[in-house]
């Protein structure tokens, strides 16, 4: 496995509290993430995270930043590093001024002073030192509020960019196909394949009709063997990365809205919606500034949240940690065969790693070809027919550097992608998101550093099961193979057969 050898510098992300109506519902926010406030442009909350910013760094890399924003497709950001340039300069220009103007209030606060004490100054001088104190003052407040106002749209401009990209990750919109697990499947349009959909329902494994009318489209119930499937799935993961030395957390499925935008949590749908589900606060918390929440997409973000505003020690990384929690995703955009069933859902269980290591490319490098191997070693043991891929610049989301996508073959999917889709990814940030957590590591000669974050889907369980269905299927029988990893967590179930009556 190949691994990026370029060192980068992470920006200051934003953080924001909305306002809401004064009822506690839940709720799609299609803004709560896509322009995030800066802490300049609202009181900062006491529980974000210290996060750190590096101005210079653009300022000094202008052409550099903007080539990067065009190749991750982030088109109108191509125009901030010259923006923030430009403001920098008005900033700068504020601050001289304001030094001068305050050490002219400096001198005439002591004449003011030694007016009171009964100095020297006459009776036509001390109505002007006072008028000049009054102007300076007004001068004053009027500079330093201009100071903050372009620092605050520094800031987000600054903010709305994206990590940089490897050097492994290839550039446009087409991914690298590096290798195949379990060899390419038979793609025969004439084989008896079956949709997990249809083989959900004839053996009442799947109930979307229950879900819908119960919550909505997008939600379902697992019911019988796939209930089993879903716990069995989970604790074979599990059982895989404790092996492997991983810690097992438990996190929270609700987050600070702003521990979202920290991790550059951005979903970008197909019509370029970003929603997730947040919490609408009532009045006595509005009053109060309590952080919104939201429901995590991902256990990446409770993860990653574990160590914010916290110093590391540099014996403890990396620090490796799974995590298995349900995850919320509202997925608005365009509906169709692509994401019938359990392919898009609003709610799904998900097993997740999260490492943190040294400012290192090589040592970030190595948990990530360790992640990468973990999920192989998943897939493969599952029979699943699957396909690794470097994924491309304008694929990755903002924290990530680079991304490797493991994508299995879905028999119903064949019309889409040649029945390709993705179960698992993993991503390395680099220090993207412990800048914007205010987590940071010490490093030898005591020096405080930020430790580089790497993050990755052991396994998504909707998409897997309906993975497993359908490429467990077996016409002349009926019925579906388990694969043999599962038959541990199954209760002796090797095979779904047809049920003799309703269950």
């Amino acid at each position: 496995m190949s691994t990026a050898t370029r060192s980068f510098t992470c920006l200051q992300c934003r953080f924001h509290t909305l306002r809401k109506p004064p009822r506690r519902l839940f709720h799609s926010s299609p803004q709560l993430l896509s322009t995030p406030k800066t802490l300049s442009e609202s009181q900062r909350l006491s529980l974000a995270p210290k996060v750190s910013l590096d101005i210079k760094h653009i300022r000094q890399n202008e052409a550099l930043h903007t080539q990067n924003c065009i190749e991750r497709n982030y088109r109108q950001a191509s125009e901030y590093p010259a923006r923030i340039s430009s403001l920098y300069e008005l900033w700068h220009s504020c601050q001289h001024e304001g030094r001068d103007l305050r050490e002219r209030n400096n001198v005439v606060k002591e004449k003011i002073a030694n007016m009171k004490l009964g100095a020297t100054a006459t009776t036509t001088e001390q109505p002007e030192i006072l008028q000049e104190a009054k102007a300076l003052k007004n001068s004053i407040a009027i500079i330093e509020q201009r100071e903050a106002a372009l620092k605050s749209e520094i800031d987000g401009l600054a903010a709305s960019m994206p990590n940089f990209t490897s050097d492994s990750t290839p550039r446009g919109n087409a991914p690298k196909l590096l290798r195949f697990i379990n060899a390419h499947p038979d793609p025969a349009l004439d084989k008896p394949w079956r949709s997990h959909m249809g083989i959900g329902k004839e053996m009442q494994l799947l109930d979307f009709v229950a879900g819908a009318s119960t919550t909505g489209w997008g939600w379902y119930y697992l019911l019988n063997e796939a209930a089993l499937l879903e716990q069995a799935l989970v604790q074979y993961a599990l059982s895989v990365a404790r092996k492997a030395g991983w810690g097992v957390v438990a996190p929270p499925s609700m987050v600070y809205s702003h521990m979202g935008s920290a991790c550059g949590f951005q979903p970008r749908d197909q019509n370029g919606e970003q929603q997730v589900y947040s919490i609408q606060q009532n009045a006595r918390e509005v009053e109060k500034g309590k952080p919104e929440l939201s429901l995590a997409g991902t256990a990446e973000i409770p993860l990653a949240g574990m160590k914010a505003n916290t110093i590391m020690e540099a014996e403890e990384l990396p620090s490796k940690r799974v995590g298995v929690s349900r995850c919320y995703r509202a997925e608005a955009g365009a509906r169709g065969v692509g994401t019938k069933g359990l392919y898009r859902v609003h709610e799904f269980t998900k097993v997740e790693l999260f490492a943190w290591t040294m400012p290192s490319d090589a040592e970030s490098s190595t948990i990530f070809d360790e992640m990468v191997s973990l999920q192989t070693t998943i897939l493969s043991s599952l029979g699943l027919h699957c396909r690794v891929l470097e994924m491309p610049s304008i694929d990755l989301g903002a924290s990530a550097t680079r991304k490797i996508d493991m994508e299995a073959f879905f028999p119903s999917r064949r019309a889409l992608d040649d029945g390709w889709g993705e179960v698992t990814s993993v991503s390395t940030c680099t220090d993207y998101q412990s800048r914007r957590l205010g987590t940071r590591v010490r490093v030898p000669g005591d020096k405080l550093s930020f430790p580089y974050t790497v993050n990755g889907t052991a396994l998504a369980v909707p998409r897997v099961l309906a993975a497993i269905l359908e490429n467990g299927w077996d016409e002349g029988a009926g019925e579906v193979r388990i694969p043999e990893c599962l038959w541990p967590w199954m209760d002796g179930i090797k095979v779904i057969a047809p049920k003799t009556k309703s269950m």
